[in-house]
């Protein structure tokens, strides 16, 4: 009874609409009737601005990290990813909101700080460097989904102090989340392809003001 109860938990955690509540309660806006329509953090930055940008990264990324230090908190036998992955599944179709959510990247990135913090860390390195080089938040949430998939394969052999062991649930859920996050991204992909895609102020191939 305690896991189906922290499981629904961490579902309505995931479900908290970060930008839409934001958006309305500070800003009298609707996210999702502005720019890309999307509910999510990149959506935000652009709609509402840097500072409700990261306050809505914030609350997507923590959320995601709650949701999975769960079973820890509540001292449960159960891998603590199966809690993370029902977060992104309330963040991408959230009761609070329509069951229309975000792309999964932020939650799922909270899920992996709290699961393993030095392989959070080494993927937003990562991260980071392909949004320095493309200036495309689109592109560095790919590659990095794509990247976390094949690390959390070779990282336990190559570098084991990041990921000690291998986890095959972890590479499940990481190459599932990938999988969903390259599917949400598929507008993006073809504007990527078209040199149309949205830039940031950030990087090499940054937008002009």
């Amino acid at each position: 009874m305690k896991t189906a109860i922290l499981l629904v938990l961490a579902y309505l955690l995931g479900s908290i609409p970060s930008g839409i509540w934001i958006g309305k309660l500070f800003f009298k806006k609707d996210i999702r009737e502005f720019g890309s329509g999307n509910s999510g953090t990149t959506n935000t930055f652009r709609v509402l601005g840097r500072t409700a940008g990261f306050v809505v990264f914030a609350m997507d990324l923590l959320k995601g990290s709650l949701a999975t230090a769960l079973p820890i908190i509540f001292h449960l036998n159960i891998n603590p990813l199966w809690f993370g992955l029902v977060a992104v599944i309330g963040h991408t179709m959230p009761i609070f909101a329509g069951f229309k959510g975000g792309k999964a990247v932020a939650t799922s990135a909270g899920m992996l700080l709290a699961f393993a913090p030095l392989f959070f860390f080494y993927s937003l390195i990562f991260f980071l460097i392909i949004l320095y080089i493309t200036s495309m938040v689109s592109a560095a949430s790919i590659a990095s989904a794509v990247f976390v998939t094949l690390s959390s394969i070779a990282l336990p052999y190559i570098w084991p102090t990041i990921l000690p062991t291998h986890n095959w649930l972890l590479t499940l859920v990481c190459f599932a989340l990938t999988c969903y996050i390259i599917y949400r991204h598929k507008e993006n992909i073809q504007r990527i392809k078209t040199g149309t895609e949205n830039r940031v102020s950030f990087g090499l191939n940054k937008k002009e003001k």
